[in-house]
């Protein structure tokens, strides 16, 4: 397996890019950047590709309203260039709350809006000229809804490579699905490893017998907060917040991805107890309510033994790249240093 990171978008990003120069000397190989409504992505991706050597960058994850097919892959070949085909393009969805609360368009079609980015994208990438007729995206837009001056173009730049990796954030059946079939890689998050092929198995394999065979084969990020100690009560503390916030707060009821997939790995009271919590500003309440296992079972805390359990248990899933965050007050180079001669 390769190891990754995710960078916290919350943090001062010069002191974030320092640390991931510091990881990649520890033996790290990719980092993720995410952007939610904070600071850009490719801002930091293109400062991250000048103070790295080898590190894969990731947008982790840019969504597919707010900028143009056309604009991904822009901002997709710039990075590749700048890192010297370093870059992997991370997509989703988002949600409701971001792309119509802070972005202001309307959340509509999300696969079809997913599917037809990632086909115009790798079109643009290839420098072929850029037509496309889909249910969400038309490029060049039909003279009645414009000027009628738009033409058909392609890239005018030569990008390094032709076909940058694309991997999409997914959850539910139909996303992980349209993933196994169109995508590089699968971005999951809270991933069960002992539950994937229950939760995910046929949703895959269906994605996957329509894909095609010169993506190869699918590559799957998954992991958690990391951190190494024995006192297991207090490192489960470091993923309280995080279980909480998603669980109860990312999205309304009834429109919560992240509460729906704990609901299928078998936690339907805890969700909705910790939902009520949430929602009522009983923040605290929330964390103190999320179940111990499924901390240990969605993250790596604990002592040296169980992590090294969990990993083995990421790698038999079939995880191709372990996303680890470093829990707060941890050295993080030296965990990635250590972790990278358990992969």
């Amino acid at each position: 397996m390769q190891l990754s990171t995710t960078l916290q978008y919350a943090r001062d990003p010069r002191a974030t890019a320092e640390e991931a120069a510091t990881m990649e000397r520890a033996g790290l190989d990719a980092v993720w950047v995410a952007e939610a409504y904070g600071f850009d992505a490719p801002t930091l991706m293109g400062y991250l590709a000048a103070r790295t050597d080898r590190l894969l960058i990731g947008s982790g994850i840019m969504n597919v309203y707010s900028r143009t097919p056309a604009l991904l892959a822009q901002t997709a070949a710039g990075l590749d260039a700048l890192s010297e085909g370093r870059a992997i393009l991370g997509l989703g969805a988002s949600g409701p709350q971001v792309v119509e609360g802070w972005h202001g368009l309307p959340y509509t079609k999300p696969l079809a809006r997913t599917r037809e980015t990632v086909a115009v994208v790798r079109s643009a990438l290839r420098r072929e000229v850029v037509t496309y007729e889909g249910r969400t995206v038309t490029v060049p837009l039909p003279p009645e809804q414009g000027t009628g001056l738009g033409k058909p173009l392609k890239m005018i730049t030569h990008p390094v490579r032709p076909a940058v990796p694309v991997y999409l954030a997914a959850l539910g059946d139909h996303n992980v699905r349209l993933t196994g079939e169109i995508a590089d890689g699968w971005l999951s998050l809270f991933y069960l490893p002992e539950m994937a092929q229950q939760v995910w198995g046929d949703a895959l394999a269906a994605g996957r017998a329509e894909r095609s065979a010169d993506l190869g084969d699918l590559q799957i990020v998954a992991g958690g907060i990391l951190a190494v100690g024995e006192d297991r009560a207090a490192l489960r503390n470091l993923a309280r917040p995080q279980l909480a916030l998603y669980i109860g707060g990312m999205g309304a009821r009834g429109k919560n991805f992240y509460n729906d997939l704990v609901c299928r790995y078998g936690y339907e009271k805890e969700a909705a107890l910790i939902q009520d919590l949430y929602l009522s500003g009983r923040k605290k309440e929330a964390e103190a309510a999320v179940p111990d296992d499924l901390i240990d079972r969605t993250n790596l805390l604990g002592p040296e033994s169980f992590v090294r359990e969990r990993i083995a248990a990421y790698r038999e899933s079939g995880t191709t790249m372990l996303n680890v965050e470093p829990g707060a007050g941890q050295n993080a180079a030296a965990l990635v240093e250590k972790v990278r001669n358990w992969l």
